[in-house]
């Protein structure tokens, strides 16, 4: 739930919604993410660590408050790097490029 909120907060998808958007079905999101799309999500991680090691947040209430702070901050971040490259950085590509035709997976040589 806390990694959820994180995403939401700084992407606008749950990792569910980001894995269907990269077109992916049971291969992991972070290793079809792109550079700066990991480093957001290592910021946002890690902002809400050591928030929730400073505030010892109680509940899950609580806790979804101090992931949506550290998703926050990812979010500012993207909303820099944005501004300054002029384009988005969220895009549905995936690193690993795969293509699915009905239910097989290809995987397409990168050259």
């Amino acid at each position: 739930m806390l990694t959820n909120e994180i995403y939401k907060t700084w992407s606008g998808m749950t990792a569910k919604e980001y894995k269907e958007f990269k077109g992916l079905r049971k291969e992991a999101l972070r290793d079809n993410m792109d550079s700066l799309e990991v480093s957001l999500t290592d910021i946002g991680e890690e902002v809400t660590k050591r928030l929730a090691m400073k505030k010892k947040p109680k509940g899950l209430e609580e806790n979804i408050k101090v992931a949506h702070i550290g998703g926050q901050v990812a979010k500012n971040t993207r909303d820099d790097i944005e501004n300054v490259l002029g384009e988005s950085i969220i895009n549905n590509q995936n690193k690993l490029n795969y293509q699915y035709k009905d239910k097989t997976l290809k995987i397409k040589n990168k050259k």
